[in-house]
């Protein structure tokens, strides 16, 4: 059973879900656990486990997503906005090349940043545009904010500005990008952040 919550949409049994992110899957939702209760639909908000079926053992991994499948893509670049931390907090000097550990929804990965070739370093409490490739490919969107550390130090923030698609799997390559989650005409996206599999 894979757990997390809810952030957007809406979840039933029998929909179909794409875990996003690492090595991703499609699986489908064959039990719903709501507050220990057993349930035939979940929706935004609540924090929920959920019973796969038809994803490989050890595919569901701390800090993917799940989601409708087509809805959200997993990518390993990103364009964004970094806010450093002052000194006294954590936050150093960071130049291009360097190797950050961000921390996006549950999922902690390590990235190179390369600043904008204006700039040699950004320094405490100053901000800049850079570009970041992730070692593995994560579910991310535009406007999306995280944090990241420094040498093993809390640094500073960052905020998505523009995507860079990471290569679309085989299973999904041709098909259309869907909304419903279900046959009932439910037209919000579902989104799941996974925090625990047990």
């Amino acid at each position: 059973m894979a757990t997390g919550r809810i952030e957007r949409g809406r979840v039933g049994k029998g929909d179909e879900v794409e875990l996003v992110g690492f090595r991703g899957a499609i699986a489908r939702v064959t039990g719903i656990d709501a507050g220990k209760l057993p349930s035939d639909e979940a929706c935004a908000g609540m924090n929920v486990g959920l019973l796969l079926r038809g994803a490989a053992a050890g595919v569901v991994e701390r800090g993917q997503v799940l989601a409708a499948p087509g809805s959200i893509d997993a990518h390993v670049g990103f364009a964004a906005d970094i806010s450093l931390l002052s000194e006294a907090h954590g936050a150093g000097e960071v130049r291009t090349g360097e190797r950050l550990q961000f921390h996006i929804r549950t999922a902690v990965v390590l990235g190179v940043v390369t600043l904008s070739q204006e700039t040699d370093a950004l320094q405490p409490l100053h901000k800049g545009a850079v570009t970041v490739t992730l070692e593995q490919p994560v579910a991310l969107e535009e406007g999306q904010s995280f944090a990241f550390r420094h040498h093993g130090r809390a640094a500073g923030s960052v905020i998505v500005t523009r995507l860079r698609l990471a290569a679309v799997p085989d299973r999904l390559r041709g098909q259309p990008m869907r909304t419903a989650t279900s046959g009932r005409g439910m037209s919000e996206r579902f989104s799941w952040s996974a925090v625990r599999v047990r």
